[in-house]
Formats: structure tokens, C-alpha cells, sequence
């Protein structure tokens, strides 16, 4: 009788825990894609923010840039008045050279040999030969 009682309390205990797992584990899967949803929504969210922040970031640039630019147009307004309304041909060569250096500095042109003449004309690095060229024949 008593190896009886003990297998009947086995029985038992495990149709117990088939009705615990049977109602418990859909439950569990419903909170546990909930939670799921919960950190997608979160993880959304936070991207959004910095989406935003990015974007104040870049109008404050695109502001700034603004700015300069308007103080540059001042700063040539300037040295027209000082020119009495008209450039010079020093001050353009000034400004043409100016141009030129930038670009060299940011590396978008070839070596350059400045000859100064009336028509402002550069010869590029005249160490690489154009093989295609018009002056070679």
C-alpha cells in the first residue's frame, strides 16, 4: 500500500506539472515576447534621439557656415569700398594665387609654377609630360 500512495503522489505531481506547463509556458511566451517588443520599442526610440541630435548638429554647421560666409561677403564688400569699387589687377592675382594655394593645400591640384604675367596663366608641373600633348610637335 504504501509503494501505492507513493506512485499515485508520483502520478500526481507529474499531471500537475504537465497543467502547470500546459497553461505556464504560453503565458511565459506572451510576457516574454511583451518584454521583447518592450526593448525594440526602447532600442527605436534611443535611435530616433540620435537621428534628432544628429541633425541640430548639422543645421548648427550649416548656421555657422552661413555666418562665415556672410562675414566673408562683408570682409569683400570691405575691400571693394577700399579699392573704390574696382579690382585691380595686383588684387586679383592676389586673390587668384589665394584660390590656387587652397586647392594645393587640399591636395586637388597637380604641383603648380606661378609665372606672373598679364594673362595670369599657371604652368603646371612641367616635370610629367603629357604625351597626348598639342606642344610636342
Amino acid at each position: 500500500m504504501k509503494n501505492g500512495k507513493v506512485v499515485l503522489g508520483i502520478f500526481v505531481a507529474i499531471g500537475v506539472f504537465v497543467i502547470v506547463l500546459m497553461f505556464g509556458l504560453p503565458v511565459y511566451n506572451v510576457w516574454q515576447q511583451e518584454m521583447a517588443g518592450k526593448a525594440e520599442m526602447a532600442k527605436a526610440e534611443q535611435n530616433r534621439k540620435i537621428l534628432i541630435e544628429e541633425a541640430k548638429a548639422r543645421l548648427e554647421a550649416e548656421k555657422l557656415n552661413a555666418q562665415a560666409e556672410v562675414e566673408r561677403a562683408r570682409g569683400m564688400a570691405e575691400a571693394m569700398k577700399l579699392e573704390n569699387g574696382t579690382l585691380n589687377t595686383t588684387y586679383n592675382q592676389y586673390l587668384f594665387i589665394r584660390t590656387l594655394e587652397k586647392l594645393a593645400d587640399k591636395g586637388d591640384l597637380p604641383q603648380i609654377i606661378y609665372m606672373p604675367s598679364e594673362g595670369l596663366v599657371p604652368v603646371l608641373d612641367v616635370a610629367t609630360k603629357n604625351k597626348n600633348s598639342v606642344f610636342d610637335e
